[in-house]
């Protein structure tokens, strides 16, 4: 009995904190993780996510036990999608004995696509986040957020020029506190959809003509980039908060033009 696993060791942490005041959040951040995910079509897409983990701390209580949240991830569960994450939440408010907490995943997502002509397959890499949270006394709530690459032509320039549009790539962030389930697919569907043009890894020459005659039948100003989602989006059930931008990095400017909308979506008995 004298292995060190035997040993009493105090555990300062739960120790009470005379300062009386409360803390909103405490856990770790910045740590990178492997991650199995369901995609839309119920595949398992392996990637590395940097996580943050957090849990809010009453005013009596010294500090919160750390190793818990590495804890959590060790455990052998199945492939993540947006549900399952808001269970891993109930399991890291249960552990660490919290009423309040948040789970920010950060990562790469990967989509096939098929050019638009020669119908040659690449892979696209899109920036994707999952926030599951939850407050004192309130329902769990999750936010899903994209950032789709996406081709912008100017419709000025094509109005006034007398051949060709400058065009640029544009970045369309779309964030989406959900009511019910979204996948990453169907956000970066929706802004892309609504581009002057999608982009693609993998283009022939055909499909390089397609997508130049595409942008140029299709301009839009930054503007109208912003406002064709955000219709988009207030036109659906399962989305009860939403905030799309678009940054265009100009290719006749050393900046860029950026426009924002942000809403509410009612709730639909």
């Amino acid at each position: 009995m004298n292995a060190p696993e035997y040993f009493f060791l105090p555990d300062i942490q739960a120790s009470a904190d005379q300062r009386q005041l409360a803390i909103h959040k405490v856990g770790v951040r910045g740590l990178r993780y492997p991650l199995a995910l369901l995609d839309a079509a119920g595949r398992v897409q392996n990637t590395v996510a940097r996580l943050s983990m957090s849990v809010g701390l009453p005013p009596e209580v010294k500090g919160t036990h750390m190793s818990r949240f590495v804890e959590l991830l060790e455990e052998k569960r199945a492939p993540l999608n947006v549900n399952r994450l808001l269970r891993m939440l109930d399991e890291m408010l249960l552990r660490l004995d919290a009423q309040s907490g948040e789970i920010e995943l950060a990562f790469p997502y990967f989509i096939s696509k098929a050019a638009p002509v020669s119908a040659a397959k690449s892979l696209l890499d899109y920036d994707v986040r999952m926030i599951a949270e939850k407050r004192a006394g309130q329902r769990s709530e999750l936010t899903l957020a994209i950032v789709a690459p996406v081709t912008s032509l100017c419709p000025c320039s094509r109005e006034i020029s007398a051949y060709g549009a400058h065009n640029q790539r544009s970045h369309i962030t779309i964030s989406a506190r959900l009511r019910s389930g979204m996948s990453p697919e169907e956000l970066v569907r929706l802004a892309e959809e609504e581009a002057s043009c999608e982009v693609f890894g993998l283009l022939k020459r055909a499909d390089e003509k397609w997508v130049t005659e595409r942008a140029y039948d299709n301009p839009k100003f930054v503007e109208d980039l912003v406002r064709d989602i955000a219709l988009r989006l207030m036109k659906e059930p399962r989305i009860a908060q939403w905030t799309v931008k678009s940054e265009n990095f100009e290719s006749i400017h050393n900046h860029s033009a950026y426009a924002e909308i942000c809403g509410e979506n009612p709730q639909h008995a």
